[in-house]
């Protein structure tokens, strides 16, 4: 009998070709099982964390070119008008001869020009 006519050389063969198929389908399946996790990561990249990020530099911005005299909301809705800019302060002046100091990154938007006298 030859060693290729052998069933039991076969039979081991065809053992170990099987196990070859499913171990290249099992390698598929697991890179088909990341698949999701990558579809969710960059889902929540463009719906979260990248519109945040704007936002915050849109905010450092705003508060980096705060200058005396312009219209400020603070995030308590305080309305007032900057009189003095410091370094992490601001004072502002909330009504007239009333001046309140708060810290640069409360203020919540700065507002058009004559806002604080038609309120």
């Amino acid at each position: 009998m030859t060693l290729l006519r052998s069933p039991a050389l076969a039979a081991s063969l065809a053992l170990f070709a099987d196990s070859a198929w499913a171990q290249a389908a099992g390698s598929q399946n697991q890179l088909l099982g990341f698949l999701p996790l990558v579809v969710i990561f960059v889902l929540f990249y463009f719906l979260l964390i990248r519109p945040q990020q704007k936002k915050a530099k849109e905010h450092r911005q705003m508060v980096e070119t705060l200058a005396s005299g312009d219209e400020i909301v603070t995030g308590g809705g305080v309305l007032g008008k900057v009189t003095d800019v410091g370094e992490q302060f601001v004072t502002v002046e909330v009504a007239h001869g009333v001046a309140v100091k708060v810290q640069k990154h409360t203020i919540g938007a700065v507002l058009p020009k004559g806002t604080v006298k038609s309120v």
